[in-house]
């Protein structure tokens, strides 16, 4: 069962059963999994994967052939008001350059993210990523550039 409406979703697109998709934008060979949630002004660009069980919420834009990991939480609000309903609700985007890893489990607050970023799994983003960087933790950190992260053995590499 899928539960789509009003999106525009390129023909070659492939998305699974058990999915909430409304009023947003599916590129060209896009993949998105069971389970998954994309809100209103969602963008996904072409050749992105999004797998089972994540939340994209109004605000988020995916570059081109990025990866999302199962169960990647998307928020478009900062919680800075003290006080739940006093009205002072901002809404922030989040953008997702191109050729992004996201790790299983992270969860992402409104953040530019830049162009072949890799982010491990259980990260909690909570402020901009540069470009070409590998980043992990709660919050989040940088470990190295993906040039270091490429020039490691595949041995030391598990261990960043």
């Amino acid at each position: 069962m899928k539960n789509i409406r009003d999106c525009k979703i390129h023909p070659t697109a492939k998305i699974m059963d058990f999915v909430n998709l409304y009023e947003c934008e599916i590129g060209e060979g896009v993949f998105v999994g069971p389970f998954v949630e994309i809100q209103r002004g969602v963008k996904i660009g072409k050749g992105t994967r999004i797998s089972s069980h994540s939340f994209l919420c109004e605000g988020v834009e995916i570059g081109e052939h990025c990866f999302v990991g199962h169960g990647v939480m998307f928020t478009n609000d900062l919680f800075d008001s003290p006080y739940p309903d006093d009205g002072k609700y901002t809404q922030r985007p989040t953008r997702i350059g191109d050729y992004v890893r996201i790790g299983s489990n992270v969860t992402i607050l409104p953040v530019n993210i830049g162009n072949h970023a890799v982010i491990g799994a259980s990260a909690v983003i909570t402020r901009d990523i540069e470009a070409s960087t590998v980043w992990k933790g709660h919050p989040a950190h940088k470990i190295c550039s993906i040039e270091e992260f490429l020039n490691h053995s595949s041995s030391k590499r598990s261990r960043l």
